[in-house]
Formats: C-alpha cells, sequence, structure tokens
C-alpha cells in the first residue's frame, strides 16, 4: 500500500485542482470522487489478475495470455506509449513551476505552450533523465521510504497551512457551485489530470508475490492506496478553491488568473502572502517530477526491451551497455519525449493524452479477466474478487468512458499513435514470421477479431459526440454515453466469446514464463 501511495501522490498534485476548477468550477470535487469510484473498480479487476501473476508489467501482459499475439502486441504498444508519455508530462511541471523565475519566464506563452526556448530547456532536461539511466545512477530513479514521506509529507503541508490561513467558503458559490454542468464534471475527469494523479495502485499489485496472505493483503493495499490518494486529492482541491482571491475568478472559473499561475500552488502562496510555503512547494516541483521522469524513462527503456523479447520488436532493443542498460530503448525514449512537446506542448494538453493512453492500457485487464474466469475457472487465485462477473464488465465500461471524456482533440492524436504503433510493430512482426525468426510471434487474429472494431468505435463515437475541440456534436449529452455503455458491453462480450481456449492460454503463459527467465 505504501509503494502505491508514494506512485499516486506525484506530480499530479501540483496542477490538478487549478485544471479540474478551470473546467469544472468548485464542482471538481465531484470529479475526483468519480474518478477515484472509476479507478477503484479497475484497480479491483487488477487485483484479483495480479494475485495470479505477480509480475511487473502484468497489465500488458494479460491481453497476450488471454487473446494472443496481436492483442499482446497491442497491449504493449499502449503500455510503451503511457510510460513514454509521462517524463515529457514531469518535464512539462517543472518548467511550469519554473516561471516564478525570471530567467525562466520566457520558457513558456501565456497558455502554457511552450516557446523557442522552454522547447530547449525541455530537450535539455529530456536529456539529462536519460544520461543519468545511461551512468547507471539509480538511487534517484527508485523510490525509497524517505522519498514517499517528502511526497506524501508536502501536499499535506500545504493542504493544512491553506485551510487554517486563507479559506473562503463564499468561492465555492460566488460563480456557482457547477456552472459548466455535467459535462464540466465529465470532462475534468479525462482531461484536467484527475485519472493521471490516480493512477499507481498497480505498484501494490506488481509486490503482492511477497504478501503473506494476499487474499486480505491485495485487496487492502489496492483499495486503500486509491482511498488516501482520493482523499488528499479532494482536500487539495478544496483547499484550493477555499484560498484563492475572488479577484482571481471574478471573470468566470474559465477565466482563473493570478500572478504565479503557471505554479498553481505555490504562486497561490505567494500571493496571498505565504512565501515561505511558496519556495517549499518550488523545490518540490523540482525534486517529485524528475524522480518521476527518471523511473519513466527506466520503465520505458524496460518495456521496448520485453516487446522485443516477445518478438514484437527489433533484437536492437534488447542490447546492453556493461551496465545492463538497454541503451537503444533509451534512445527511442528520449526521442518520443522530444517528440511528445511537438503536438502537446503544455501539461494540461499532454495529461489527457497519457490519460487515454493509461486507461486503454489497462481497459485489457477486465477483458482478460473475463476469459481466465471462463477458461481457467480453477486455477489458484490468492484473491477472487467479489461480484466479478458484474465488476468487471463495469469496469471496462467505465475506462470506455474515462476515454471517451477525453475529448475528440486528444483522441484523433492518440489513433495516429496507435496507427503508427501498427505499422512499426505490425511490421516487424510479419517480417519476423517470414524469416522464421526464433521469436515470431503468433498474431491470433480471430482470438483478438474485437479489438479494431472497439479502437474505431470509439473513435467515431468521439468524433460524432460533444466532448473536444472538433467534435461534431451530433450525439447530445448523455445520449453518448449510452452508446458508449452499450457498445462496450457488446465488445466485452464478444471478447469473451471469441478469446483463446484453455490450452492456448495455459501455452501462452507457459511461453511468457520462458522468456522472462531469459531476461534480466
Amino acid at each position: 500500500m505504501w509503494a502505491s501511495v508514494g506512485s499516486i501522490i506525484g506530480s499530479g498534485w501540483l496542477f490538478g485542482a487549478k485544471e479540474a476548477v478551470i473546467v469544472a468550477g468548485p464542482a471538481a470535487i465531484i470529479s475526483w470522487g468519480i474518478g477515484a469510484v472509476a479507478i477503484i473498480l479497475l484497480a479491483l479487476v487488477h487485483a484479483e489478475l495480479g494475485g495470479m501473476f505477480p509480475v511487473a508489467g502484468g497489465t500488458a501482459r494479460y491481453p497476450h495470455y488471454t487473446f494472443g499475439g496481436l492483442a499482446g502486441m497491442s497491449f504493449g504498444w499502449f503500455s510503451w506509449l503511457q510510460a513514454a508519455t509521462v517524463a515529457p508530462i514531469e518535464v512539462e511541471a517543472m518548467i511550469g513551476y519554473s516561471q516564478h523565475w525570471s530567467w525562466a519566464s520566457g520558457f513558456q506563452h501565456p497558455n502554457g505552450t511552450l516557446t523557442a526556448s522552454g522547447f530547449i530547456i525541455a530537450v535539455v532536461l529530456m536529456a539529462v533523465f536519460v544520461a543519468v539511466n545511461f551512468l547507471g545512477v539509480r538511487l534517484l530513479a527508485h523510490t525509497n521510504s524517505a522519498a514517499t514521506w517528502w511526497k506524501i509529507a508536502i501536499p499535506l503541508l500545504a493542504i493544512f497551512v491553506l485551510a487554517i490561513t486563507h479559506f473562503h467558503t463564499g468561492n465555492f458559490t460566488s460563480q456557482g457551485f457547477a456552472p459548466f454542468g455535467a459535462k464540466g464534471i465529465l470532462a475534468a475527469i479525462s482531461t484536467s489530470g484527475i485519472i493521471f494523479a490516480l493512477l499507481g495502485f498497480e505498484q501494490a499489485i506488481q509486490l503482492s508475490g511477497e504478501s503473506r496472505n494476499p487474499k486480505k493483503d491485495i485487496p487492502l493495499a489496492v483499495l486503500g492506496s486509491v482511498a488516501i490518494g482520493a482523499v488528499i486529492y479532494i482536500l487539495l482541491q478544496v483547499v484550493y478553491i477555499g484560498a484563492l482571491p475572488g479577484s482571481s475568478f471574478v471573470h468566470g472559473w474559465a477565466n482563473l488568473a493570478y500572478t504565479g499561475i503557471s505554479g498553481p500552488f505555490a504562486g497561490l502562496a505567494t500571493v496571498i502572502g505565504l512565501g515561505w510555503l511558496a519556495w517549499i512547494l518550488y523545490l518540490d516541483a523540482i525534486i517529485s517530477p524528475a524522480g518521476t521522469g527518471l523511473i519513466y524513462t527506466t520503465s520505458t527503456s524496460r518495456i521496448s526491451y520485453g516487446l522485443s523479447r516477445n518478438g514484437y520488436a527489433p533484437q536492437l532493443f534488447e542490447a546492453t551497455d556493461k551496465r545492463g542498460v538497454p541503451w537503444f530503448g533509451l534512445i527511442i525514449s528520449f526521442v518520443t519525449g522530444v517528440i511528445c512537446f511537438l503536438p502537446f506542448p503544455s501539461w494540461q494538453q499532454l495529461v489527457s493524452f497519457i490519460t487515454s493512453a493509461s486507461v486503454l492500457m489497462y481497459a485489457g485487464a477486465p477483458l482478460a479477466y473475463g476469459v481466465l474466469r471462463k477458461q481457467l475457472p480453477d486455477r489458484e487465485r490468492p484473491y477472487r474478487l467479489p461480484a466479478g462477473q458484474v465488476i468487471a464488465p463495469l469496469s471496462f465500461v467505465v475506462a470506455s468512458l474515462i476515454i471517451y471524456w477525453a475529448g475528440w482533440a486528444t483522441l484523433w492524436r492518440l489513433g495516429v499513435a496507435i496507427i503508427l504503433g501498427y505499422a512499426l510493430l505490425g511490421s516487424y512482426a510479419w517480417y519476423a514470421r517470414a524469416k522464421n525468426l526464433p521469436n515470431a510471434p503468433q498474431l491470433d487474429w480471430k482470438a483478438a477479431q474485437w479489438l479494431p472494431v472497439y479502437l474505431v468505435g470509439i473513435g467515431i463515437i468521439s468524433w460524432q459526440g460533444g466532448f473536444g475541440v472538433g467534435a461534431e456534436g451530433h450525439i447530445h449529452l448523455w445520449w453518448d454515453m449510452g452508446i458508449i455503455a452499450v457498445f462496450s458491453l457488446a465488445v466485452y462480450y464478444w471478447a469473451l466469446a471469441v478469446g483463446l481456449k484453455r490450452e492456448d492460454i495455459e501455452r501462452n503463459i507457459d511461453e511468457v514464463a520462458v522468456v522472462d527467465e531469459g531476461g534480466h
């Protein structure tokens, strides 16, 4: 649980409250609650699967076990996209808070996008993350107890100080509690960093192999970590709204403005006369994002290493230096990070993309859960999810809704990234099979026939819906979510009907275990 809490309380708290209130007004508090429930549903499904397969990177493996190579390649790519975009978003966080210093004031435009000099600094910071990994300096790249205490203590300090020194209850109603209605509340879940902030529960599942009583410990760690994280984030949202000076939102929540808003909490502390707190927050805005960026730069190279081990990417990704660092994967991680600064040159824009990629990655777990319950009902489960046959399809529907709420402007970019992944990984998979390479994957098209329909379907509904810039708006609010729910349930039960049979699943599990034994 402690490991997951340390992962959940990350750099998302530095911006999430500001972005959420701009999109939803004070009703952003409700957005955090809905986001927490959504994450708990997904986490519960992962808890049973994690108990069955307590391995790192399980989220990307479950679809491979149950739907074969095409699904494995797809969700492996989604996993890589998610990991590869975290380091750039941490760089954005560091640059955003650096606007406090005059020498860095030219790194961002007023709308949060990078200037030419800001882009150069972002590239340099990405290069630093990669260089530290190349040097094998791992001390900063692992969350230890002291770092976790720091990451939790600073938000709690901000909550306590703001609550007792500056809290105006009138801020919650003076412009209306929910000025943007239900649409604003729902959009904030995906676009303002709420889901991004609450992710991290998987750390507890990956460590579940060390538990003496997994039946008790896994749900406690998963639910406990999400609950602790949600409470902290909701309190942060409450004190942020309450501490704002009335002049900052006199023109409406969508036009929130005050000196230093590029570093929301630190800027607010400065405006209300808490300079000492602001300096602590500026320091945290360097330490926390840098640590997370280092970790995910490492993770990205390890995921590409795993994709290669499973035959989805060239063996060059398995090349390591004398320190065991996958050097080619690190270089590609750097290049990808730089590219992310181009179409998503601000924290808020990039967070929508990473939220969609993350939830798309996690969405494979409920489907895998359903197939495993059907085909391997007698396999040992240290933790068995109560009412799992209801929670699994419900969590898949919720995942689809979160993806949809990100909006068309984000999803078409995600679609381009997915197509690029299929072009790259698919081409190599066909090449490996044509050349009879030893690790050429079996794509199992029949078992994954639902996947392209699901991806295209979500895209079409988003395009015709009303969320995000560029959406046509032909499908009105509530009707769109009903369509998403029905469509998702149809895909869920379709996937269960065509999933791999028992012997094929067991073969995939055994083959992946052999691959793991051949790795580091």
